[in-house]
């Protein structure tokens, strides 16, 4: 069982407190211990089990059927690490309803608020966030797809690629060009039905942990002018923006996930024989469990603070959530590794908690800003501050 005595830090409160023990009772009952080959109809029947269950209305306003008045990255962050420590598709399943929804609850209308966020919130839409392309990943001001403007609205032509829950979602937030000014600033952002003609989502990518994953073609599609978020050309703050509130929750994910390759590990040291003890007796062993919980417990730290910071103080946190980011899924690939190496060959056969664990990590340095992209932005601030 991990430990959750951090729940008593300052940065919590009791509401807090009483989420993360029903969803740990939820989680118990409700979750599989492993996955089957469908993903797709696993990840649907997840967000519907979450909608059912109450924990997808903590990804919109309480005006839209959610939990509180506005999104409590505290609370996204807890659930999304205990999800991550029972199963990795239920967390890519919650991460994906509030991130796909995130944009529409920050600068859409009231019309589009209550035409998508109710329904996100029981689980009878699934949500996606399309930005990445086959030209541009962390370079986003450099994204092609293209939205012209038409009598009616747009035409958008071009691709996105990696795209997690296409195929299934049932709309896309999706950014494409412009063309107002070059750059970041000629980018805006649109609200795209699945069922739009000219859309093929139909091209899906298989990778080391699998998930729904697609390229999205785009082929003279038709958008009307009520699918713009906000105003025209805002499209690269309002991606800024949502990734802002949800790269905390990333880092969560990767704690999650550090905490279960701990306790696996702690349990291979006490039961495993070596020699004429345990293998938790030995000094090499302990070594590598101190510095498990160390990245832990510093992990937390550094999450929970960003999340406290945009909760509490209401600043905004591109800073602290960087930090957070870096060094949670950087330090969940270093415990996850030292948690396989204690197992041995068993550590690396497929269906062994760690051995999933270890292929579930790696994306995580990667979406939603890479480790080198944390970096950048970290660096950017300190700078900033000593020229100030």
């Amino acid at each position: 069982m991990a430990d959750r005595s951090f729940l008593d830090w300052p940065f919590f409160g009791d509401s807090h407190r009483r989420l993360v023990e029903a969803l740990e009772e939820w989680c118990g009952s409700e979750l599989p211990e492993s996955h089957g080959e469908d993903v797709d109809a696993e990840c649907r029947t997840l967000v519907r089990k979450l909608g059912e269950g109450g924990w997808l209305r903590y990804c919109v306003p309480e005006a839209y059927g959610g939990v509180h008045e506005r999104l409590d990255v505290r609370s996204l962050a807890l659930i999304r690490e205990t999800l991550a420590r029972h199963s990795g598709l239920a967390d890519f399943a919650f991460a994906m309803q509030g991130l796909g929804s995130g944009t529409i609850t920050l600068f859409g209308s009231e019309e589009q608020k209550h035409g998508y966020l109710p329904a996100v919130a029981r689980g009878e839409k699934i949500a996606a966030f399309a930005l990445t392309e086959p030209g541009s990943g962390s370079d986003v001001a450099s994204l092609e797809t293209t939205a012209d403007e038409s009598a009616d609205g747009y035409t958008v032509n071009g691709a996105k690629t990696y795209i997690s829950n296409g195929g299934i979602a049932d709309y896309y937030i999706l950014f494409a060009r412009t063309g107002e000014a070059p750059g970041s600033k000629g980018i805006s952002a649109f609200i795209l039905d699945r069922e739009t003609e000219g859309l093929d989502d139909s091209e899906r990518i298989d990778v080391l942990a699998p998930h729904p994953l697609a390229t999205l073609r785009f082929s003279n599609m038709q958008l009307p002018a009520s699918a713009l978020l906000g105003e025209q050309g805002s499209g690269f703050a309002q991606a800024m923006a949502t990734l802002d509130v949800f790269r905390t929750t990333v880092g969560a994910a990767a704690l999650g996930f550090a905490k279960r390759a701990l306790d696996e590990a702690t349990k291979r040291a006490l039961t495993r024989k070596l020699g004429n003890g345990m293998l938790a007796d030995n000094p090499i062993t302990q070594s590598k469990l101190a510095e498990m919980v160390l990245d832990a417990e510093t992990s937390a730290l550094l999450i929970y603070r960003a999340a406290w910071l945009r909760d509490v103080k209401g600043q905004r946190n591109s800073r602290e959530a960087a930090l957070a980011k870096l060094h949670a899924t950087d330090s969940a690939q270093s415990v996850i590794d030292k948690a396989v190496q204690m197992f041995g060959g068993l550590g690396v056969t497929r269906g062994v908690p760690v051995e999933s664990l270890y292929r579930e990590i790696r994306a995580l340095r990667i979406y939603e800003g890479a480790s080198e992209v944390q970096k950048v932005i970290i660096a950017r601030h300190h700078l900033a501050s000593y020229s100030a």
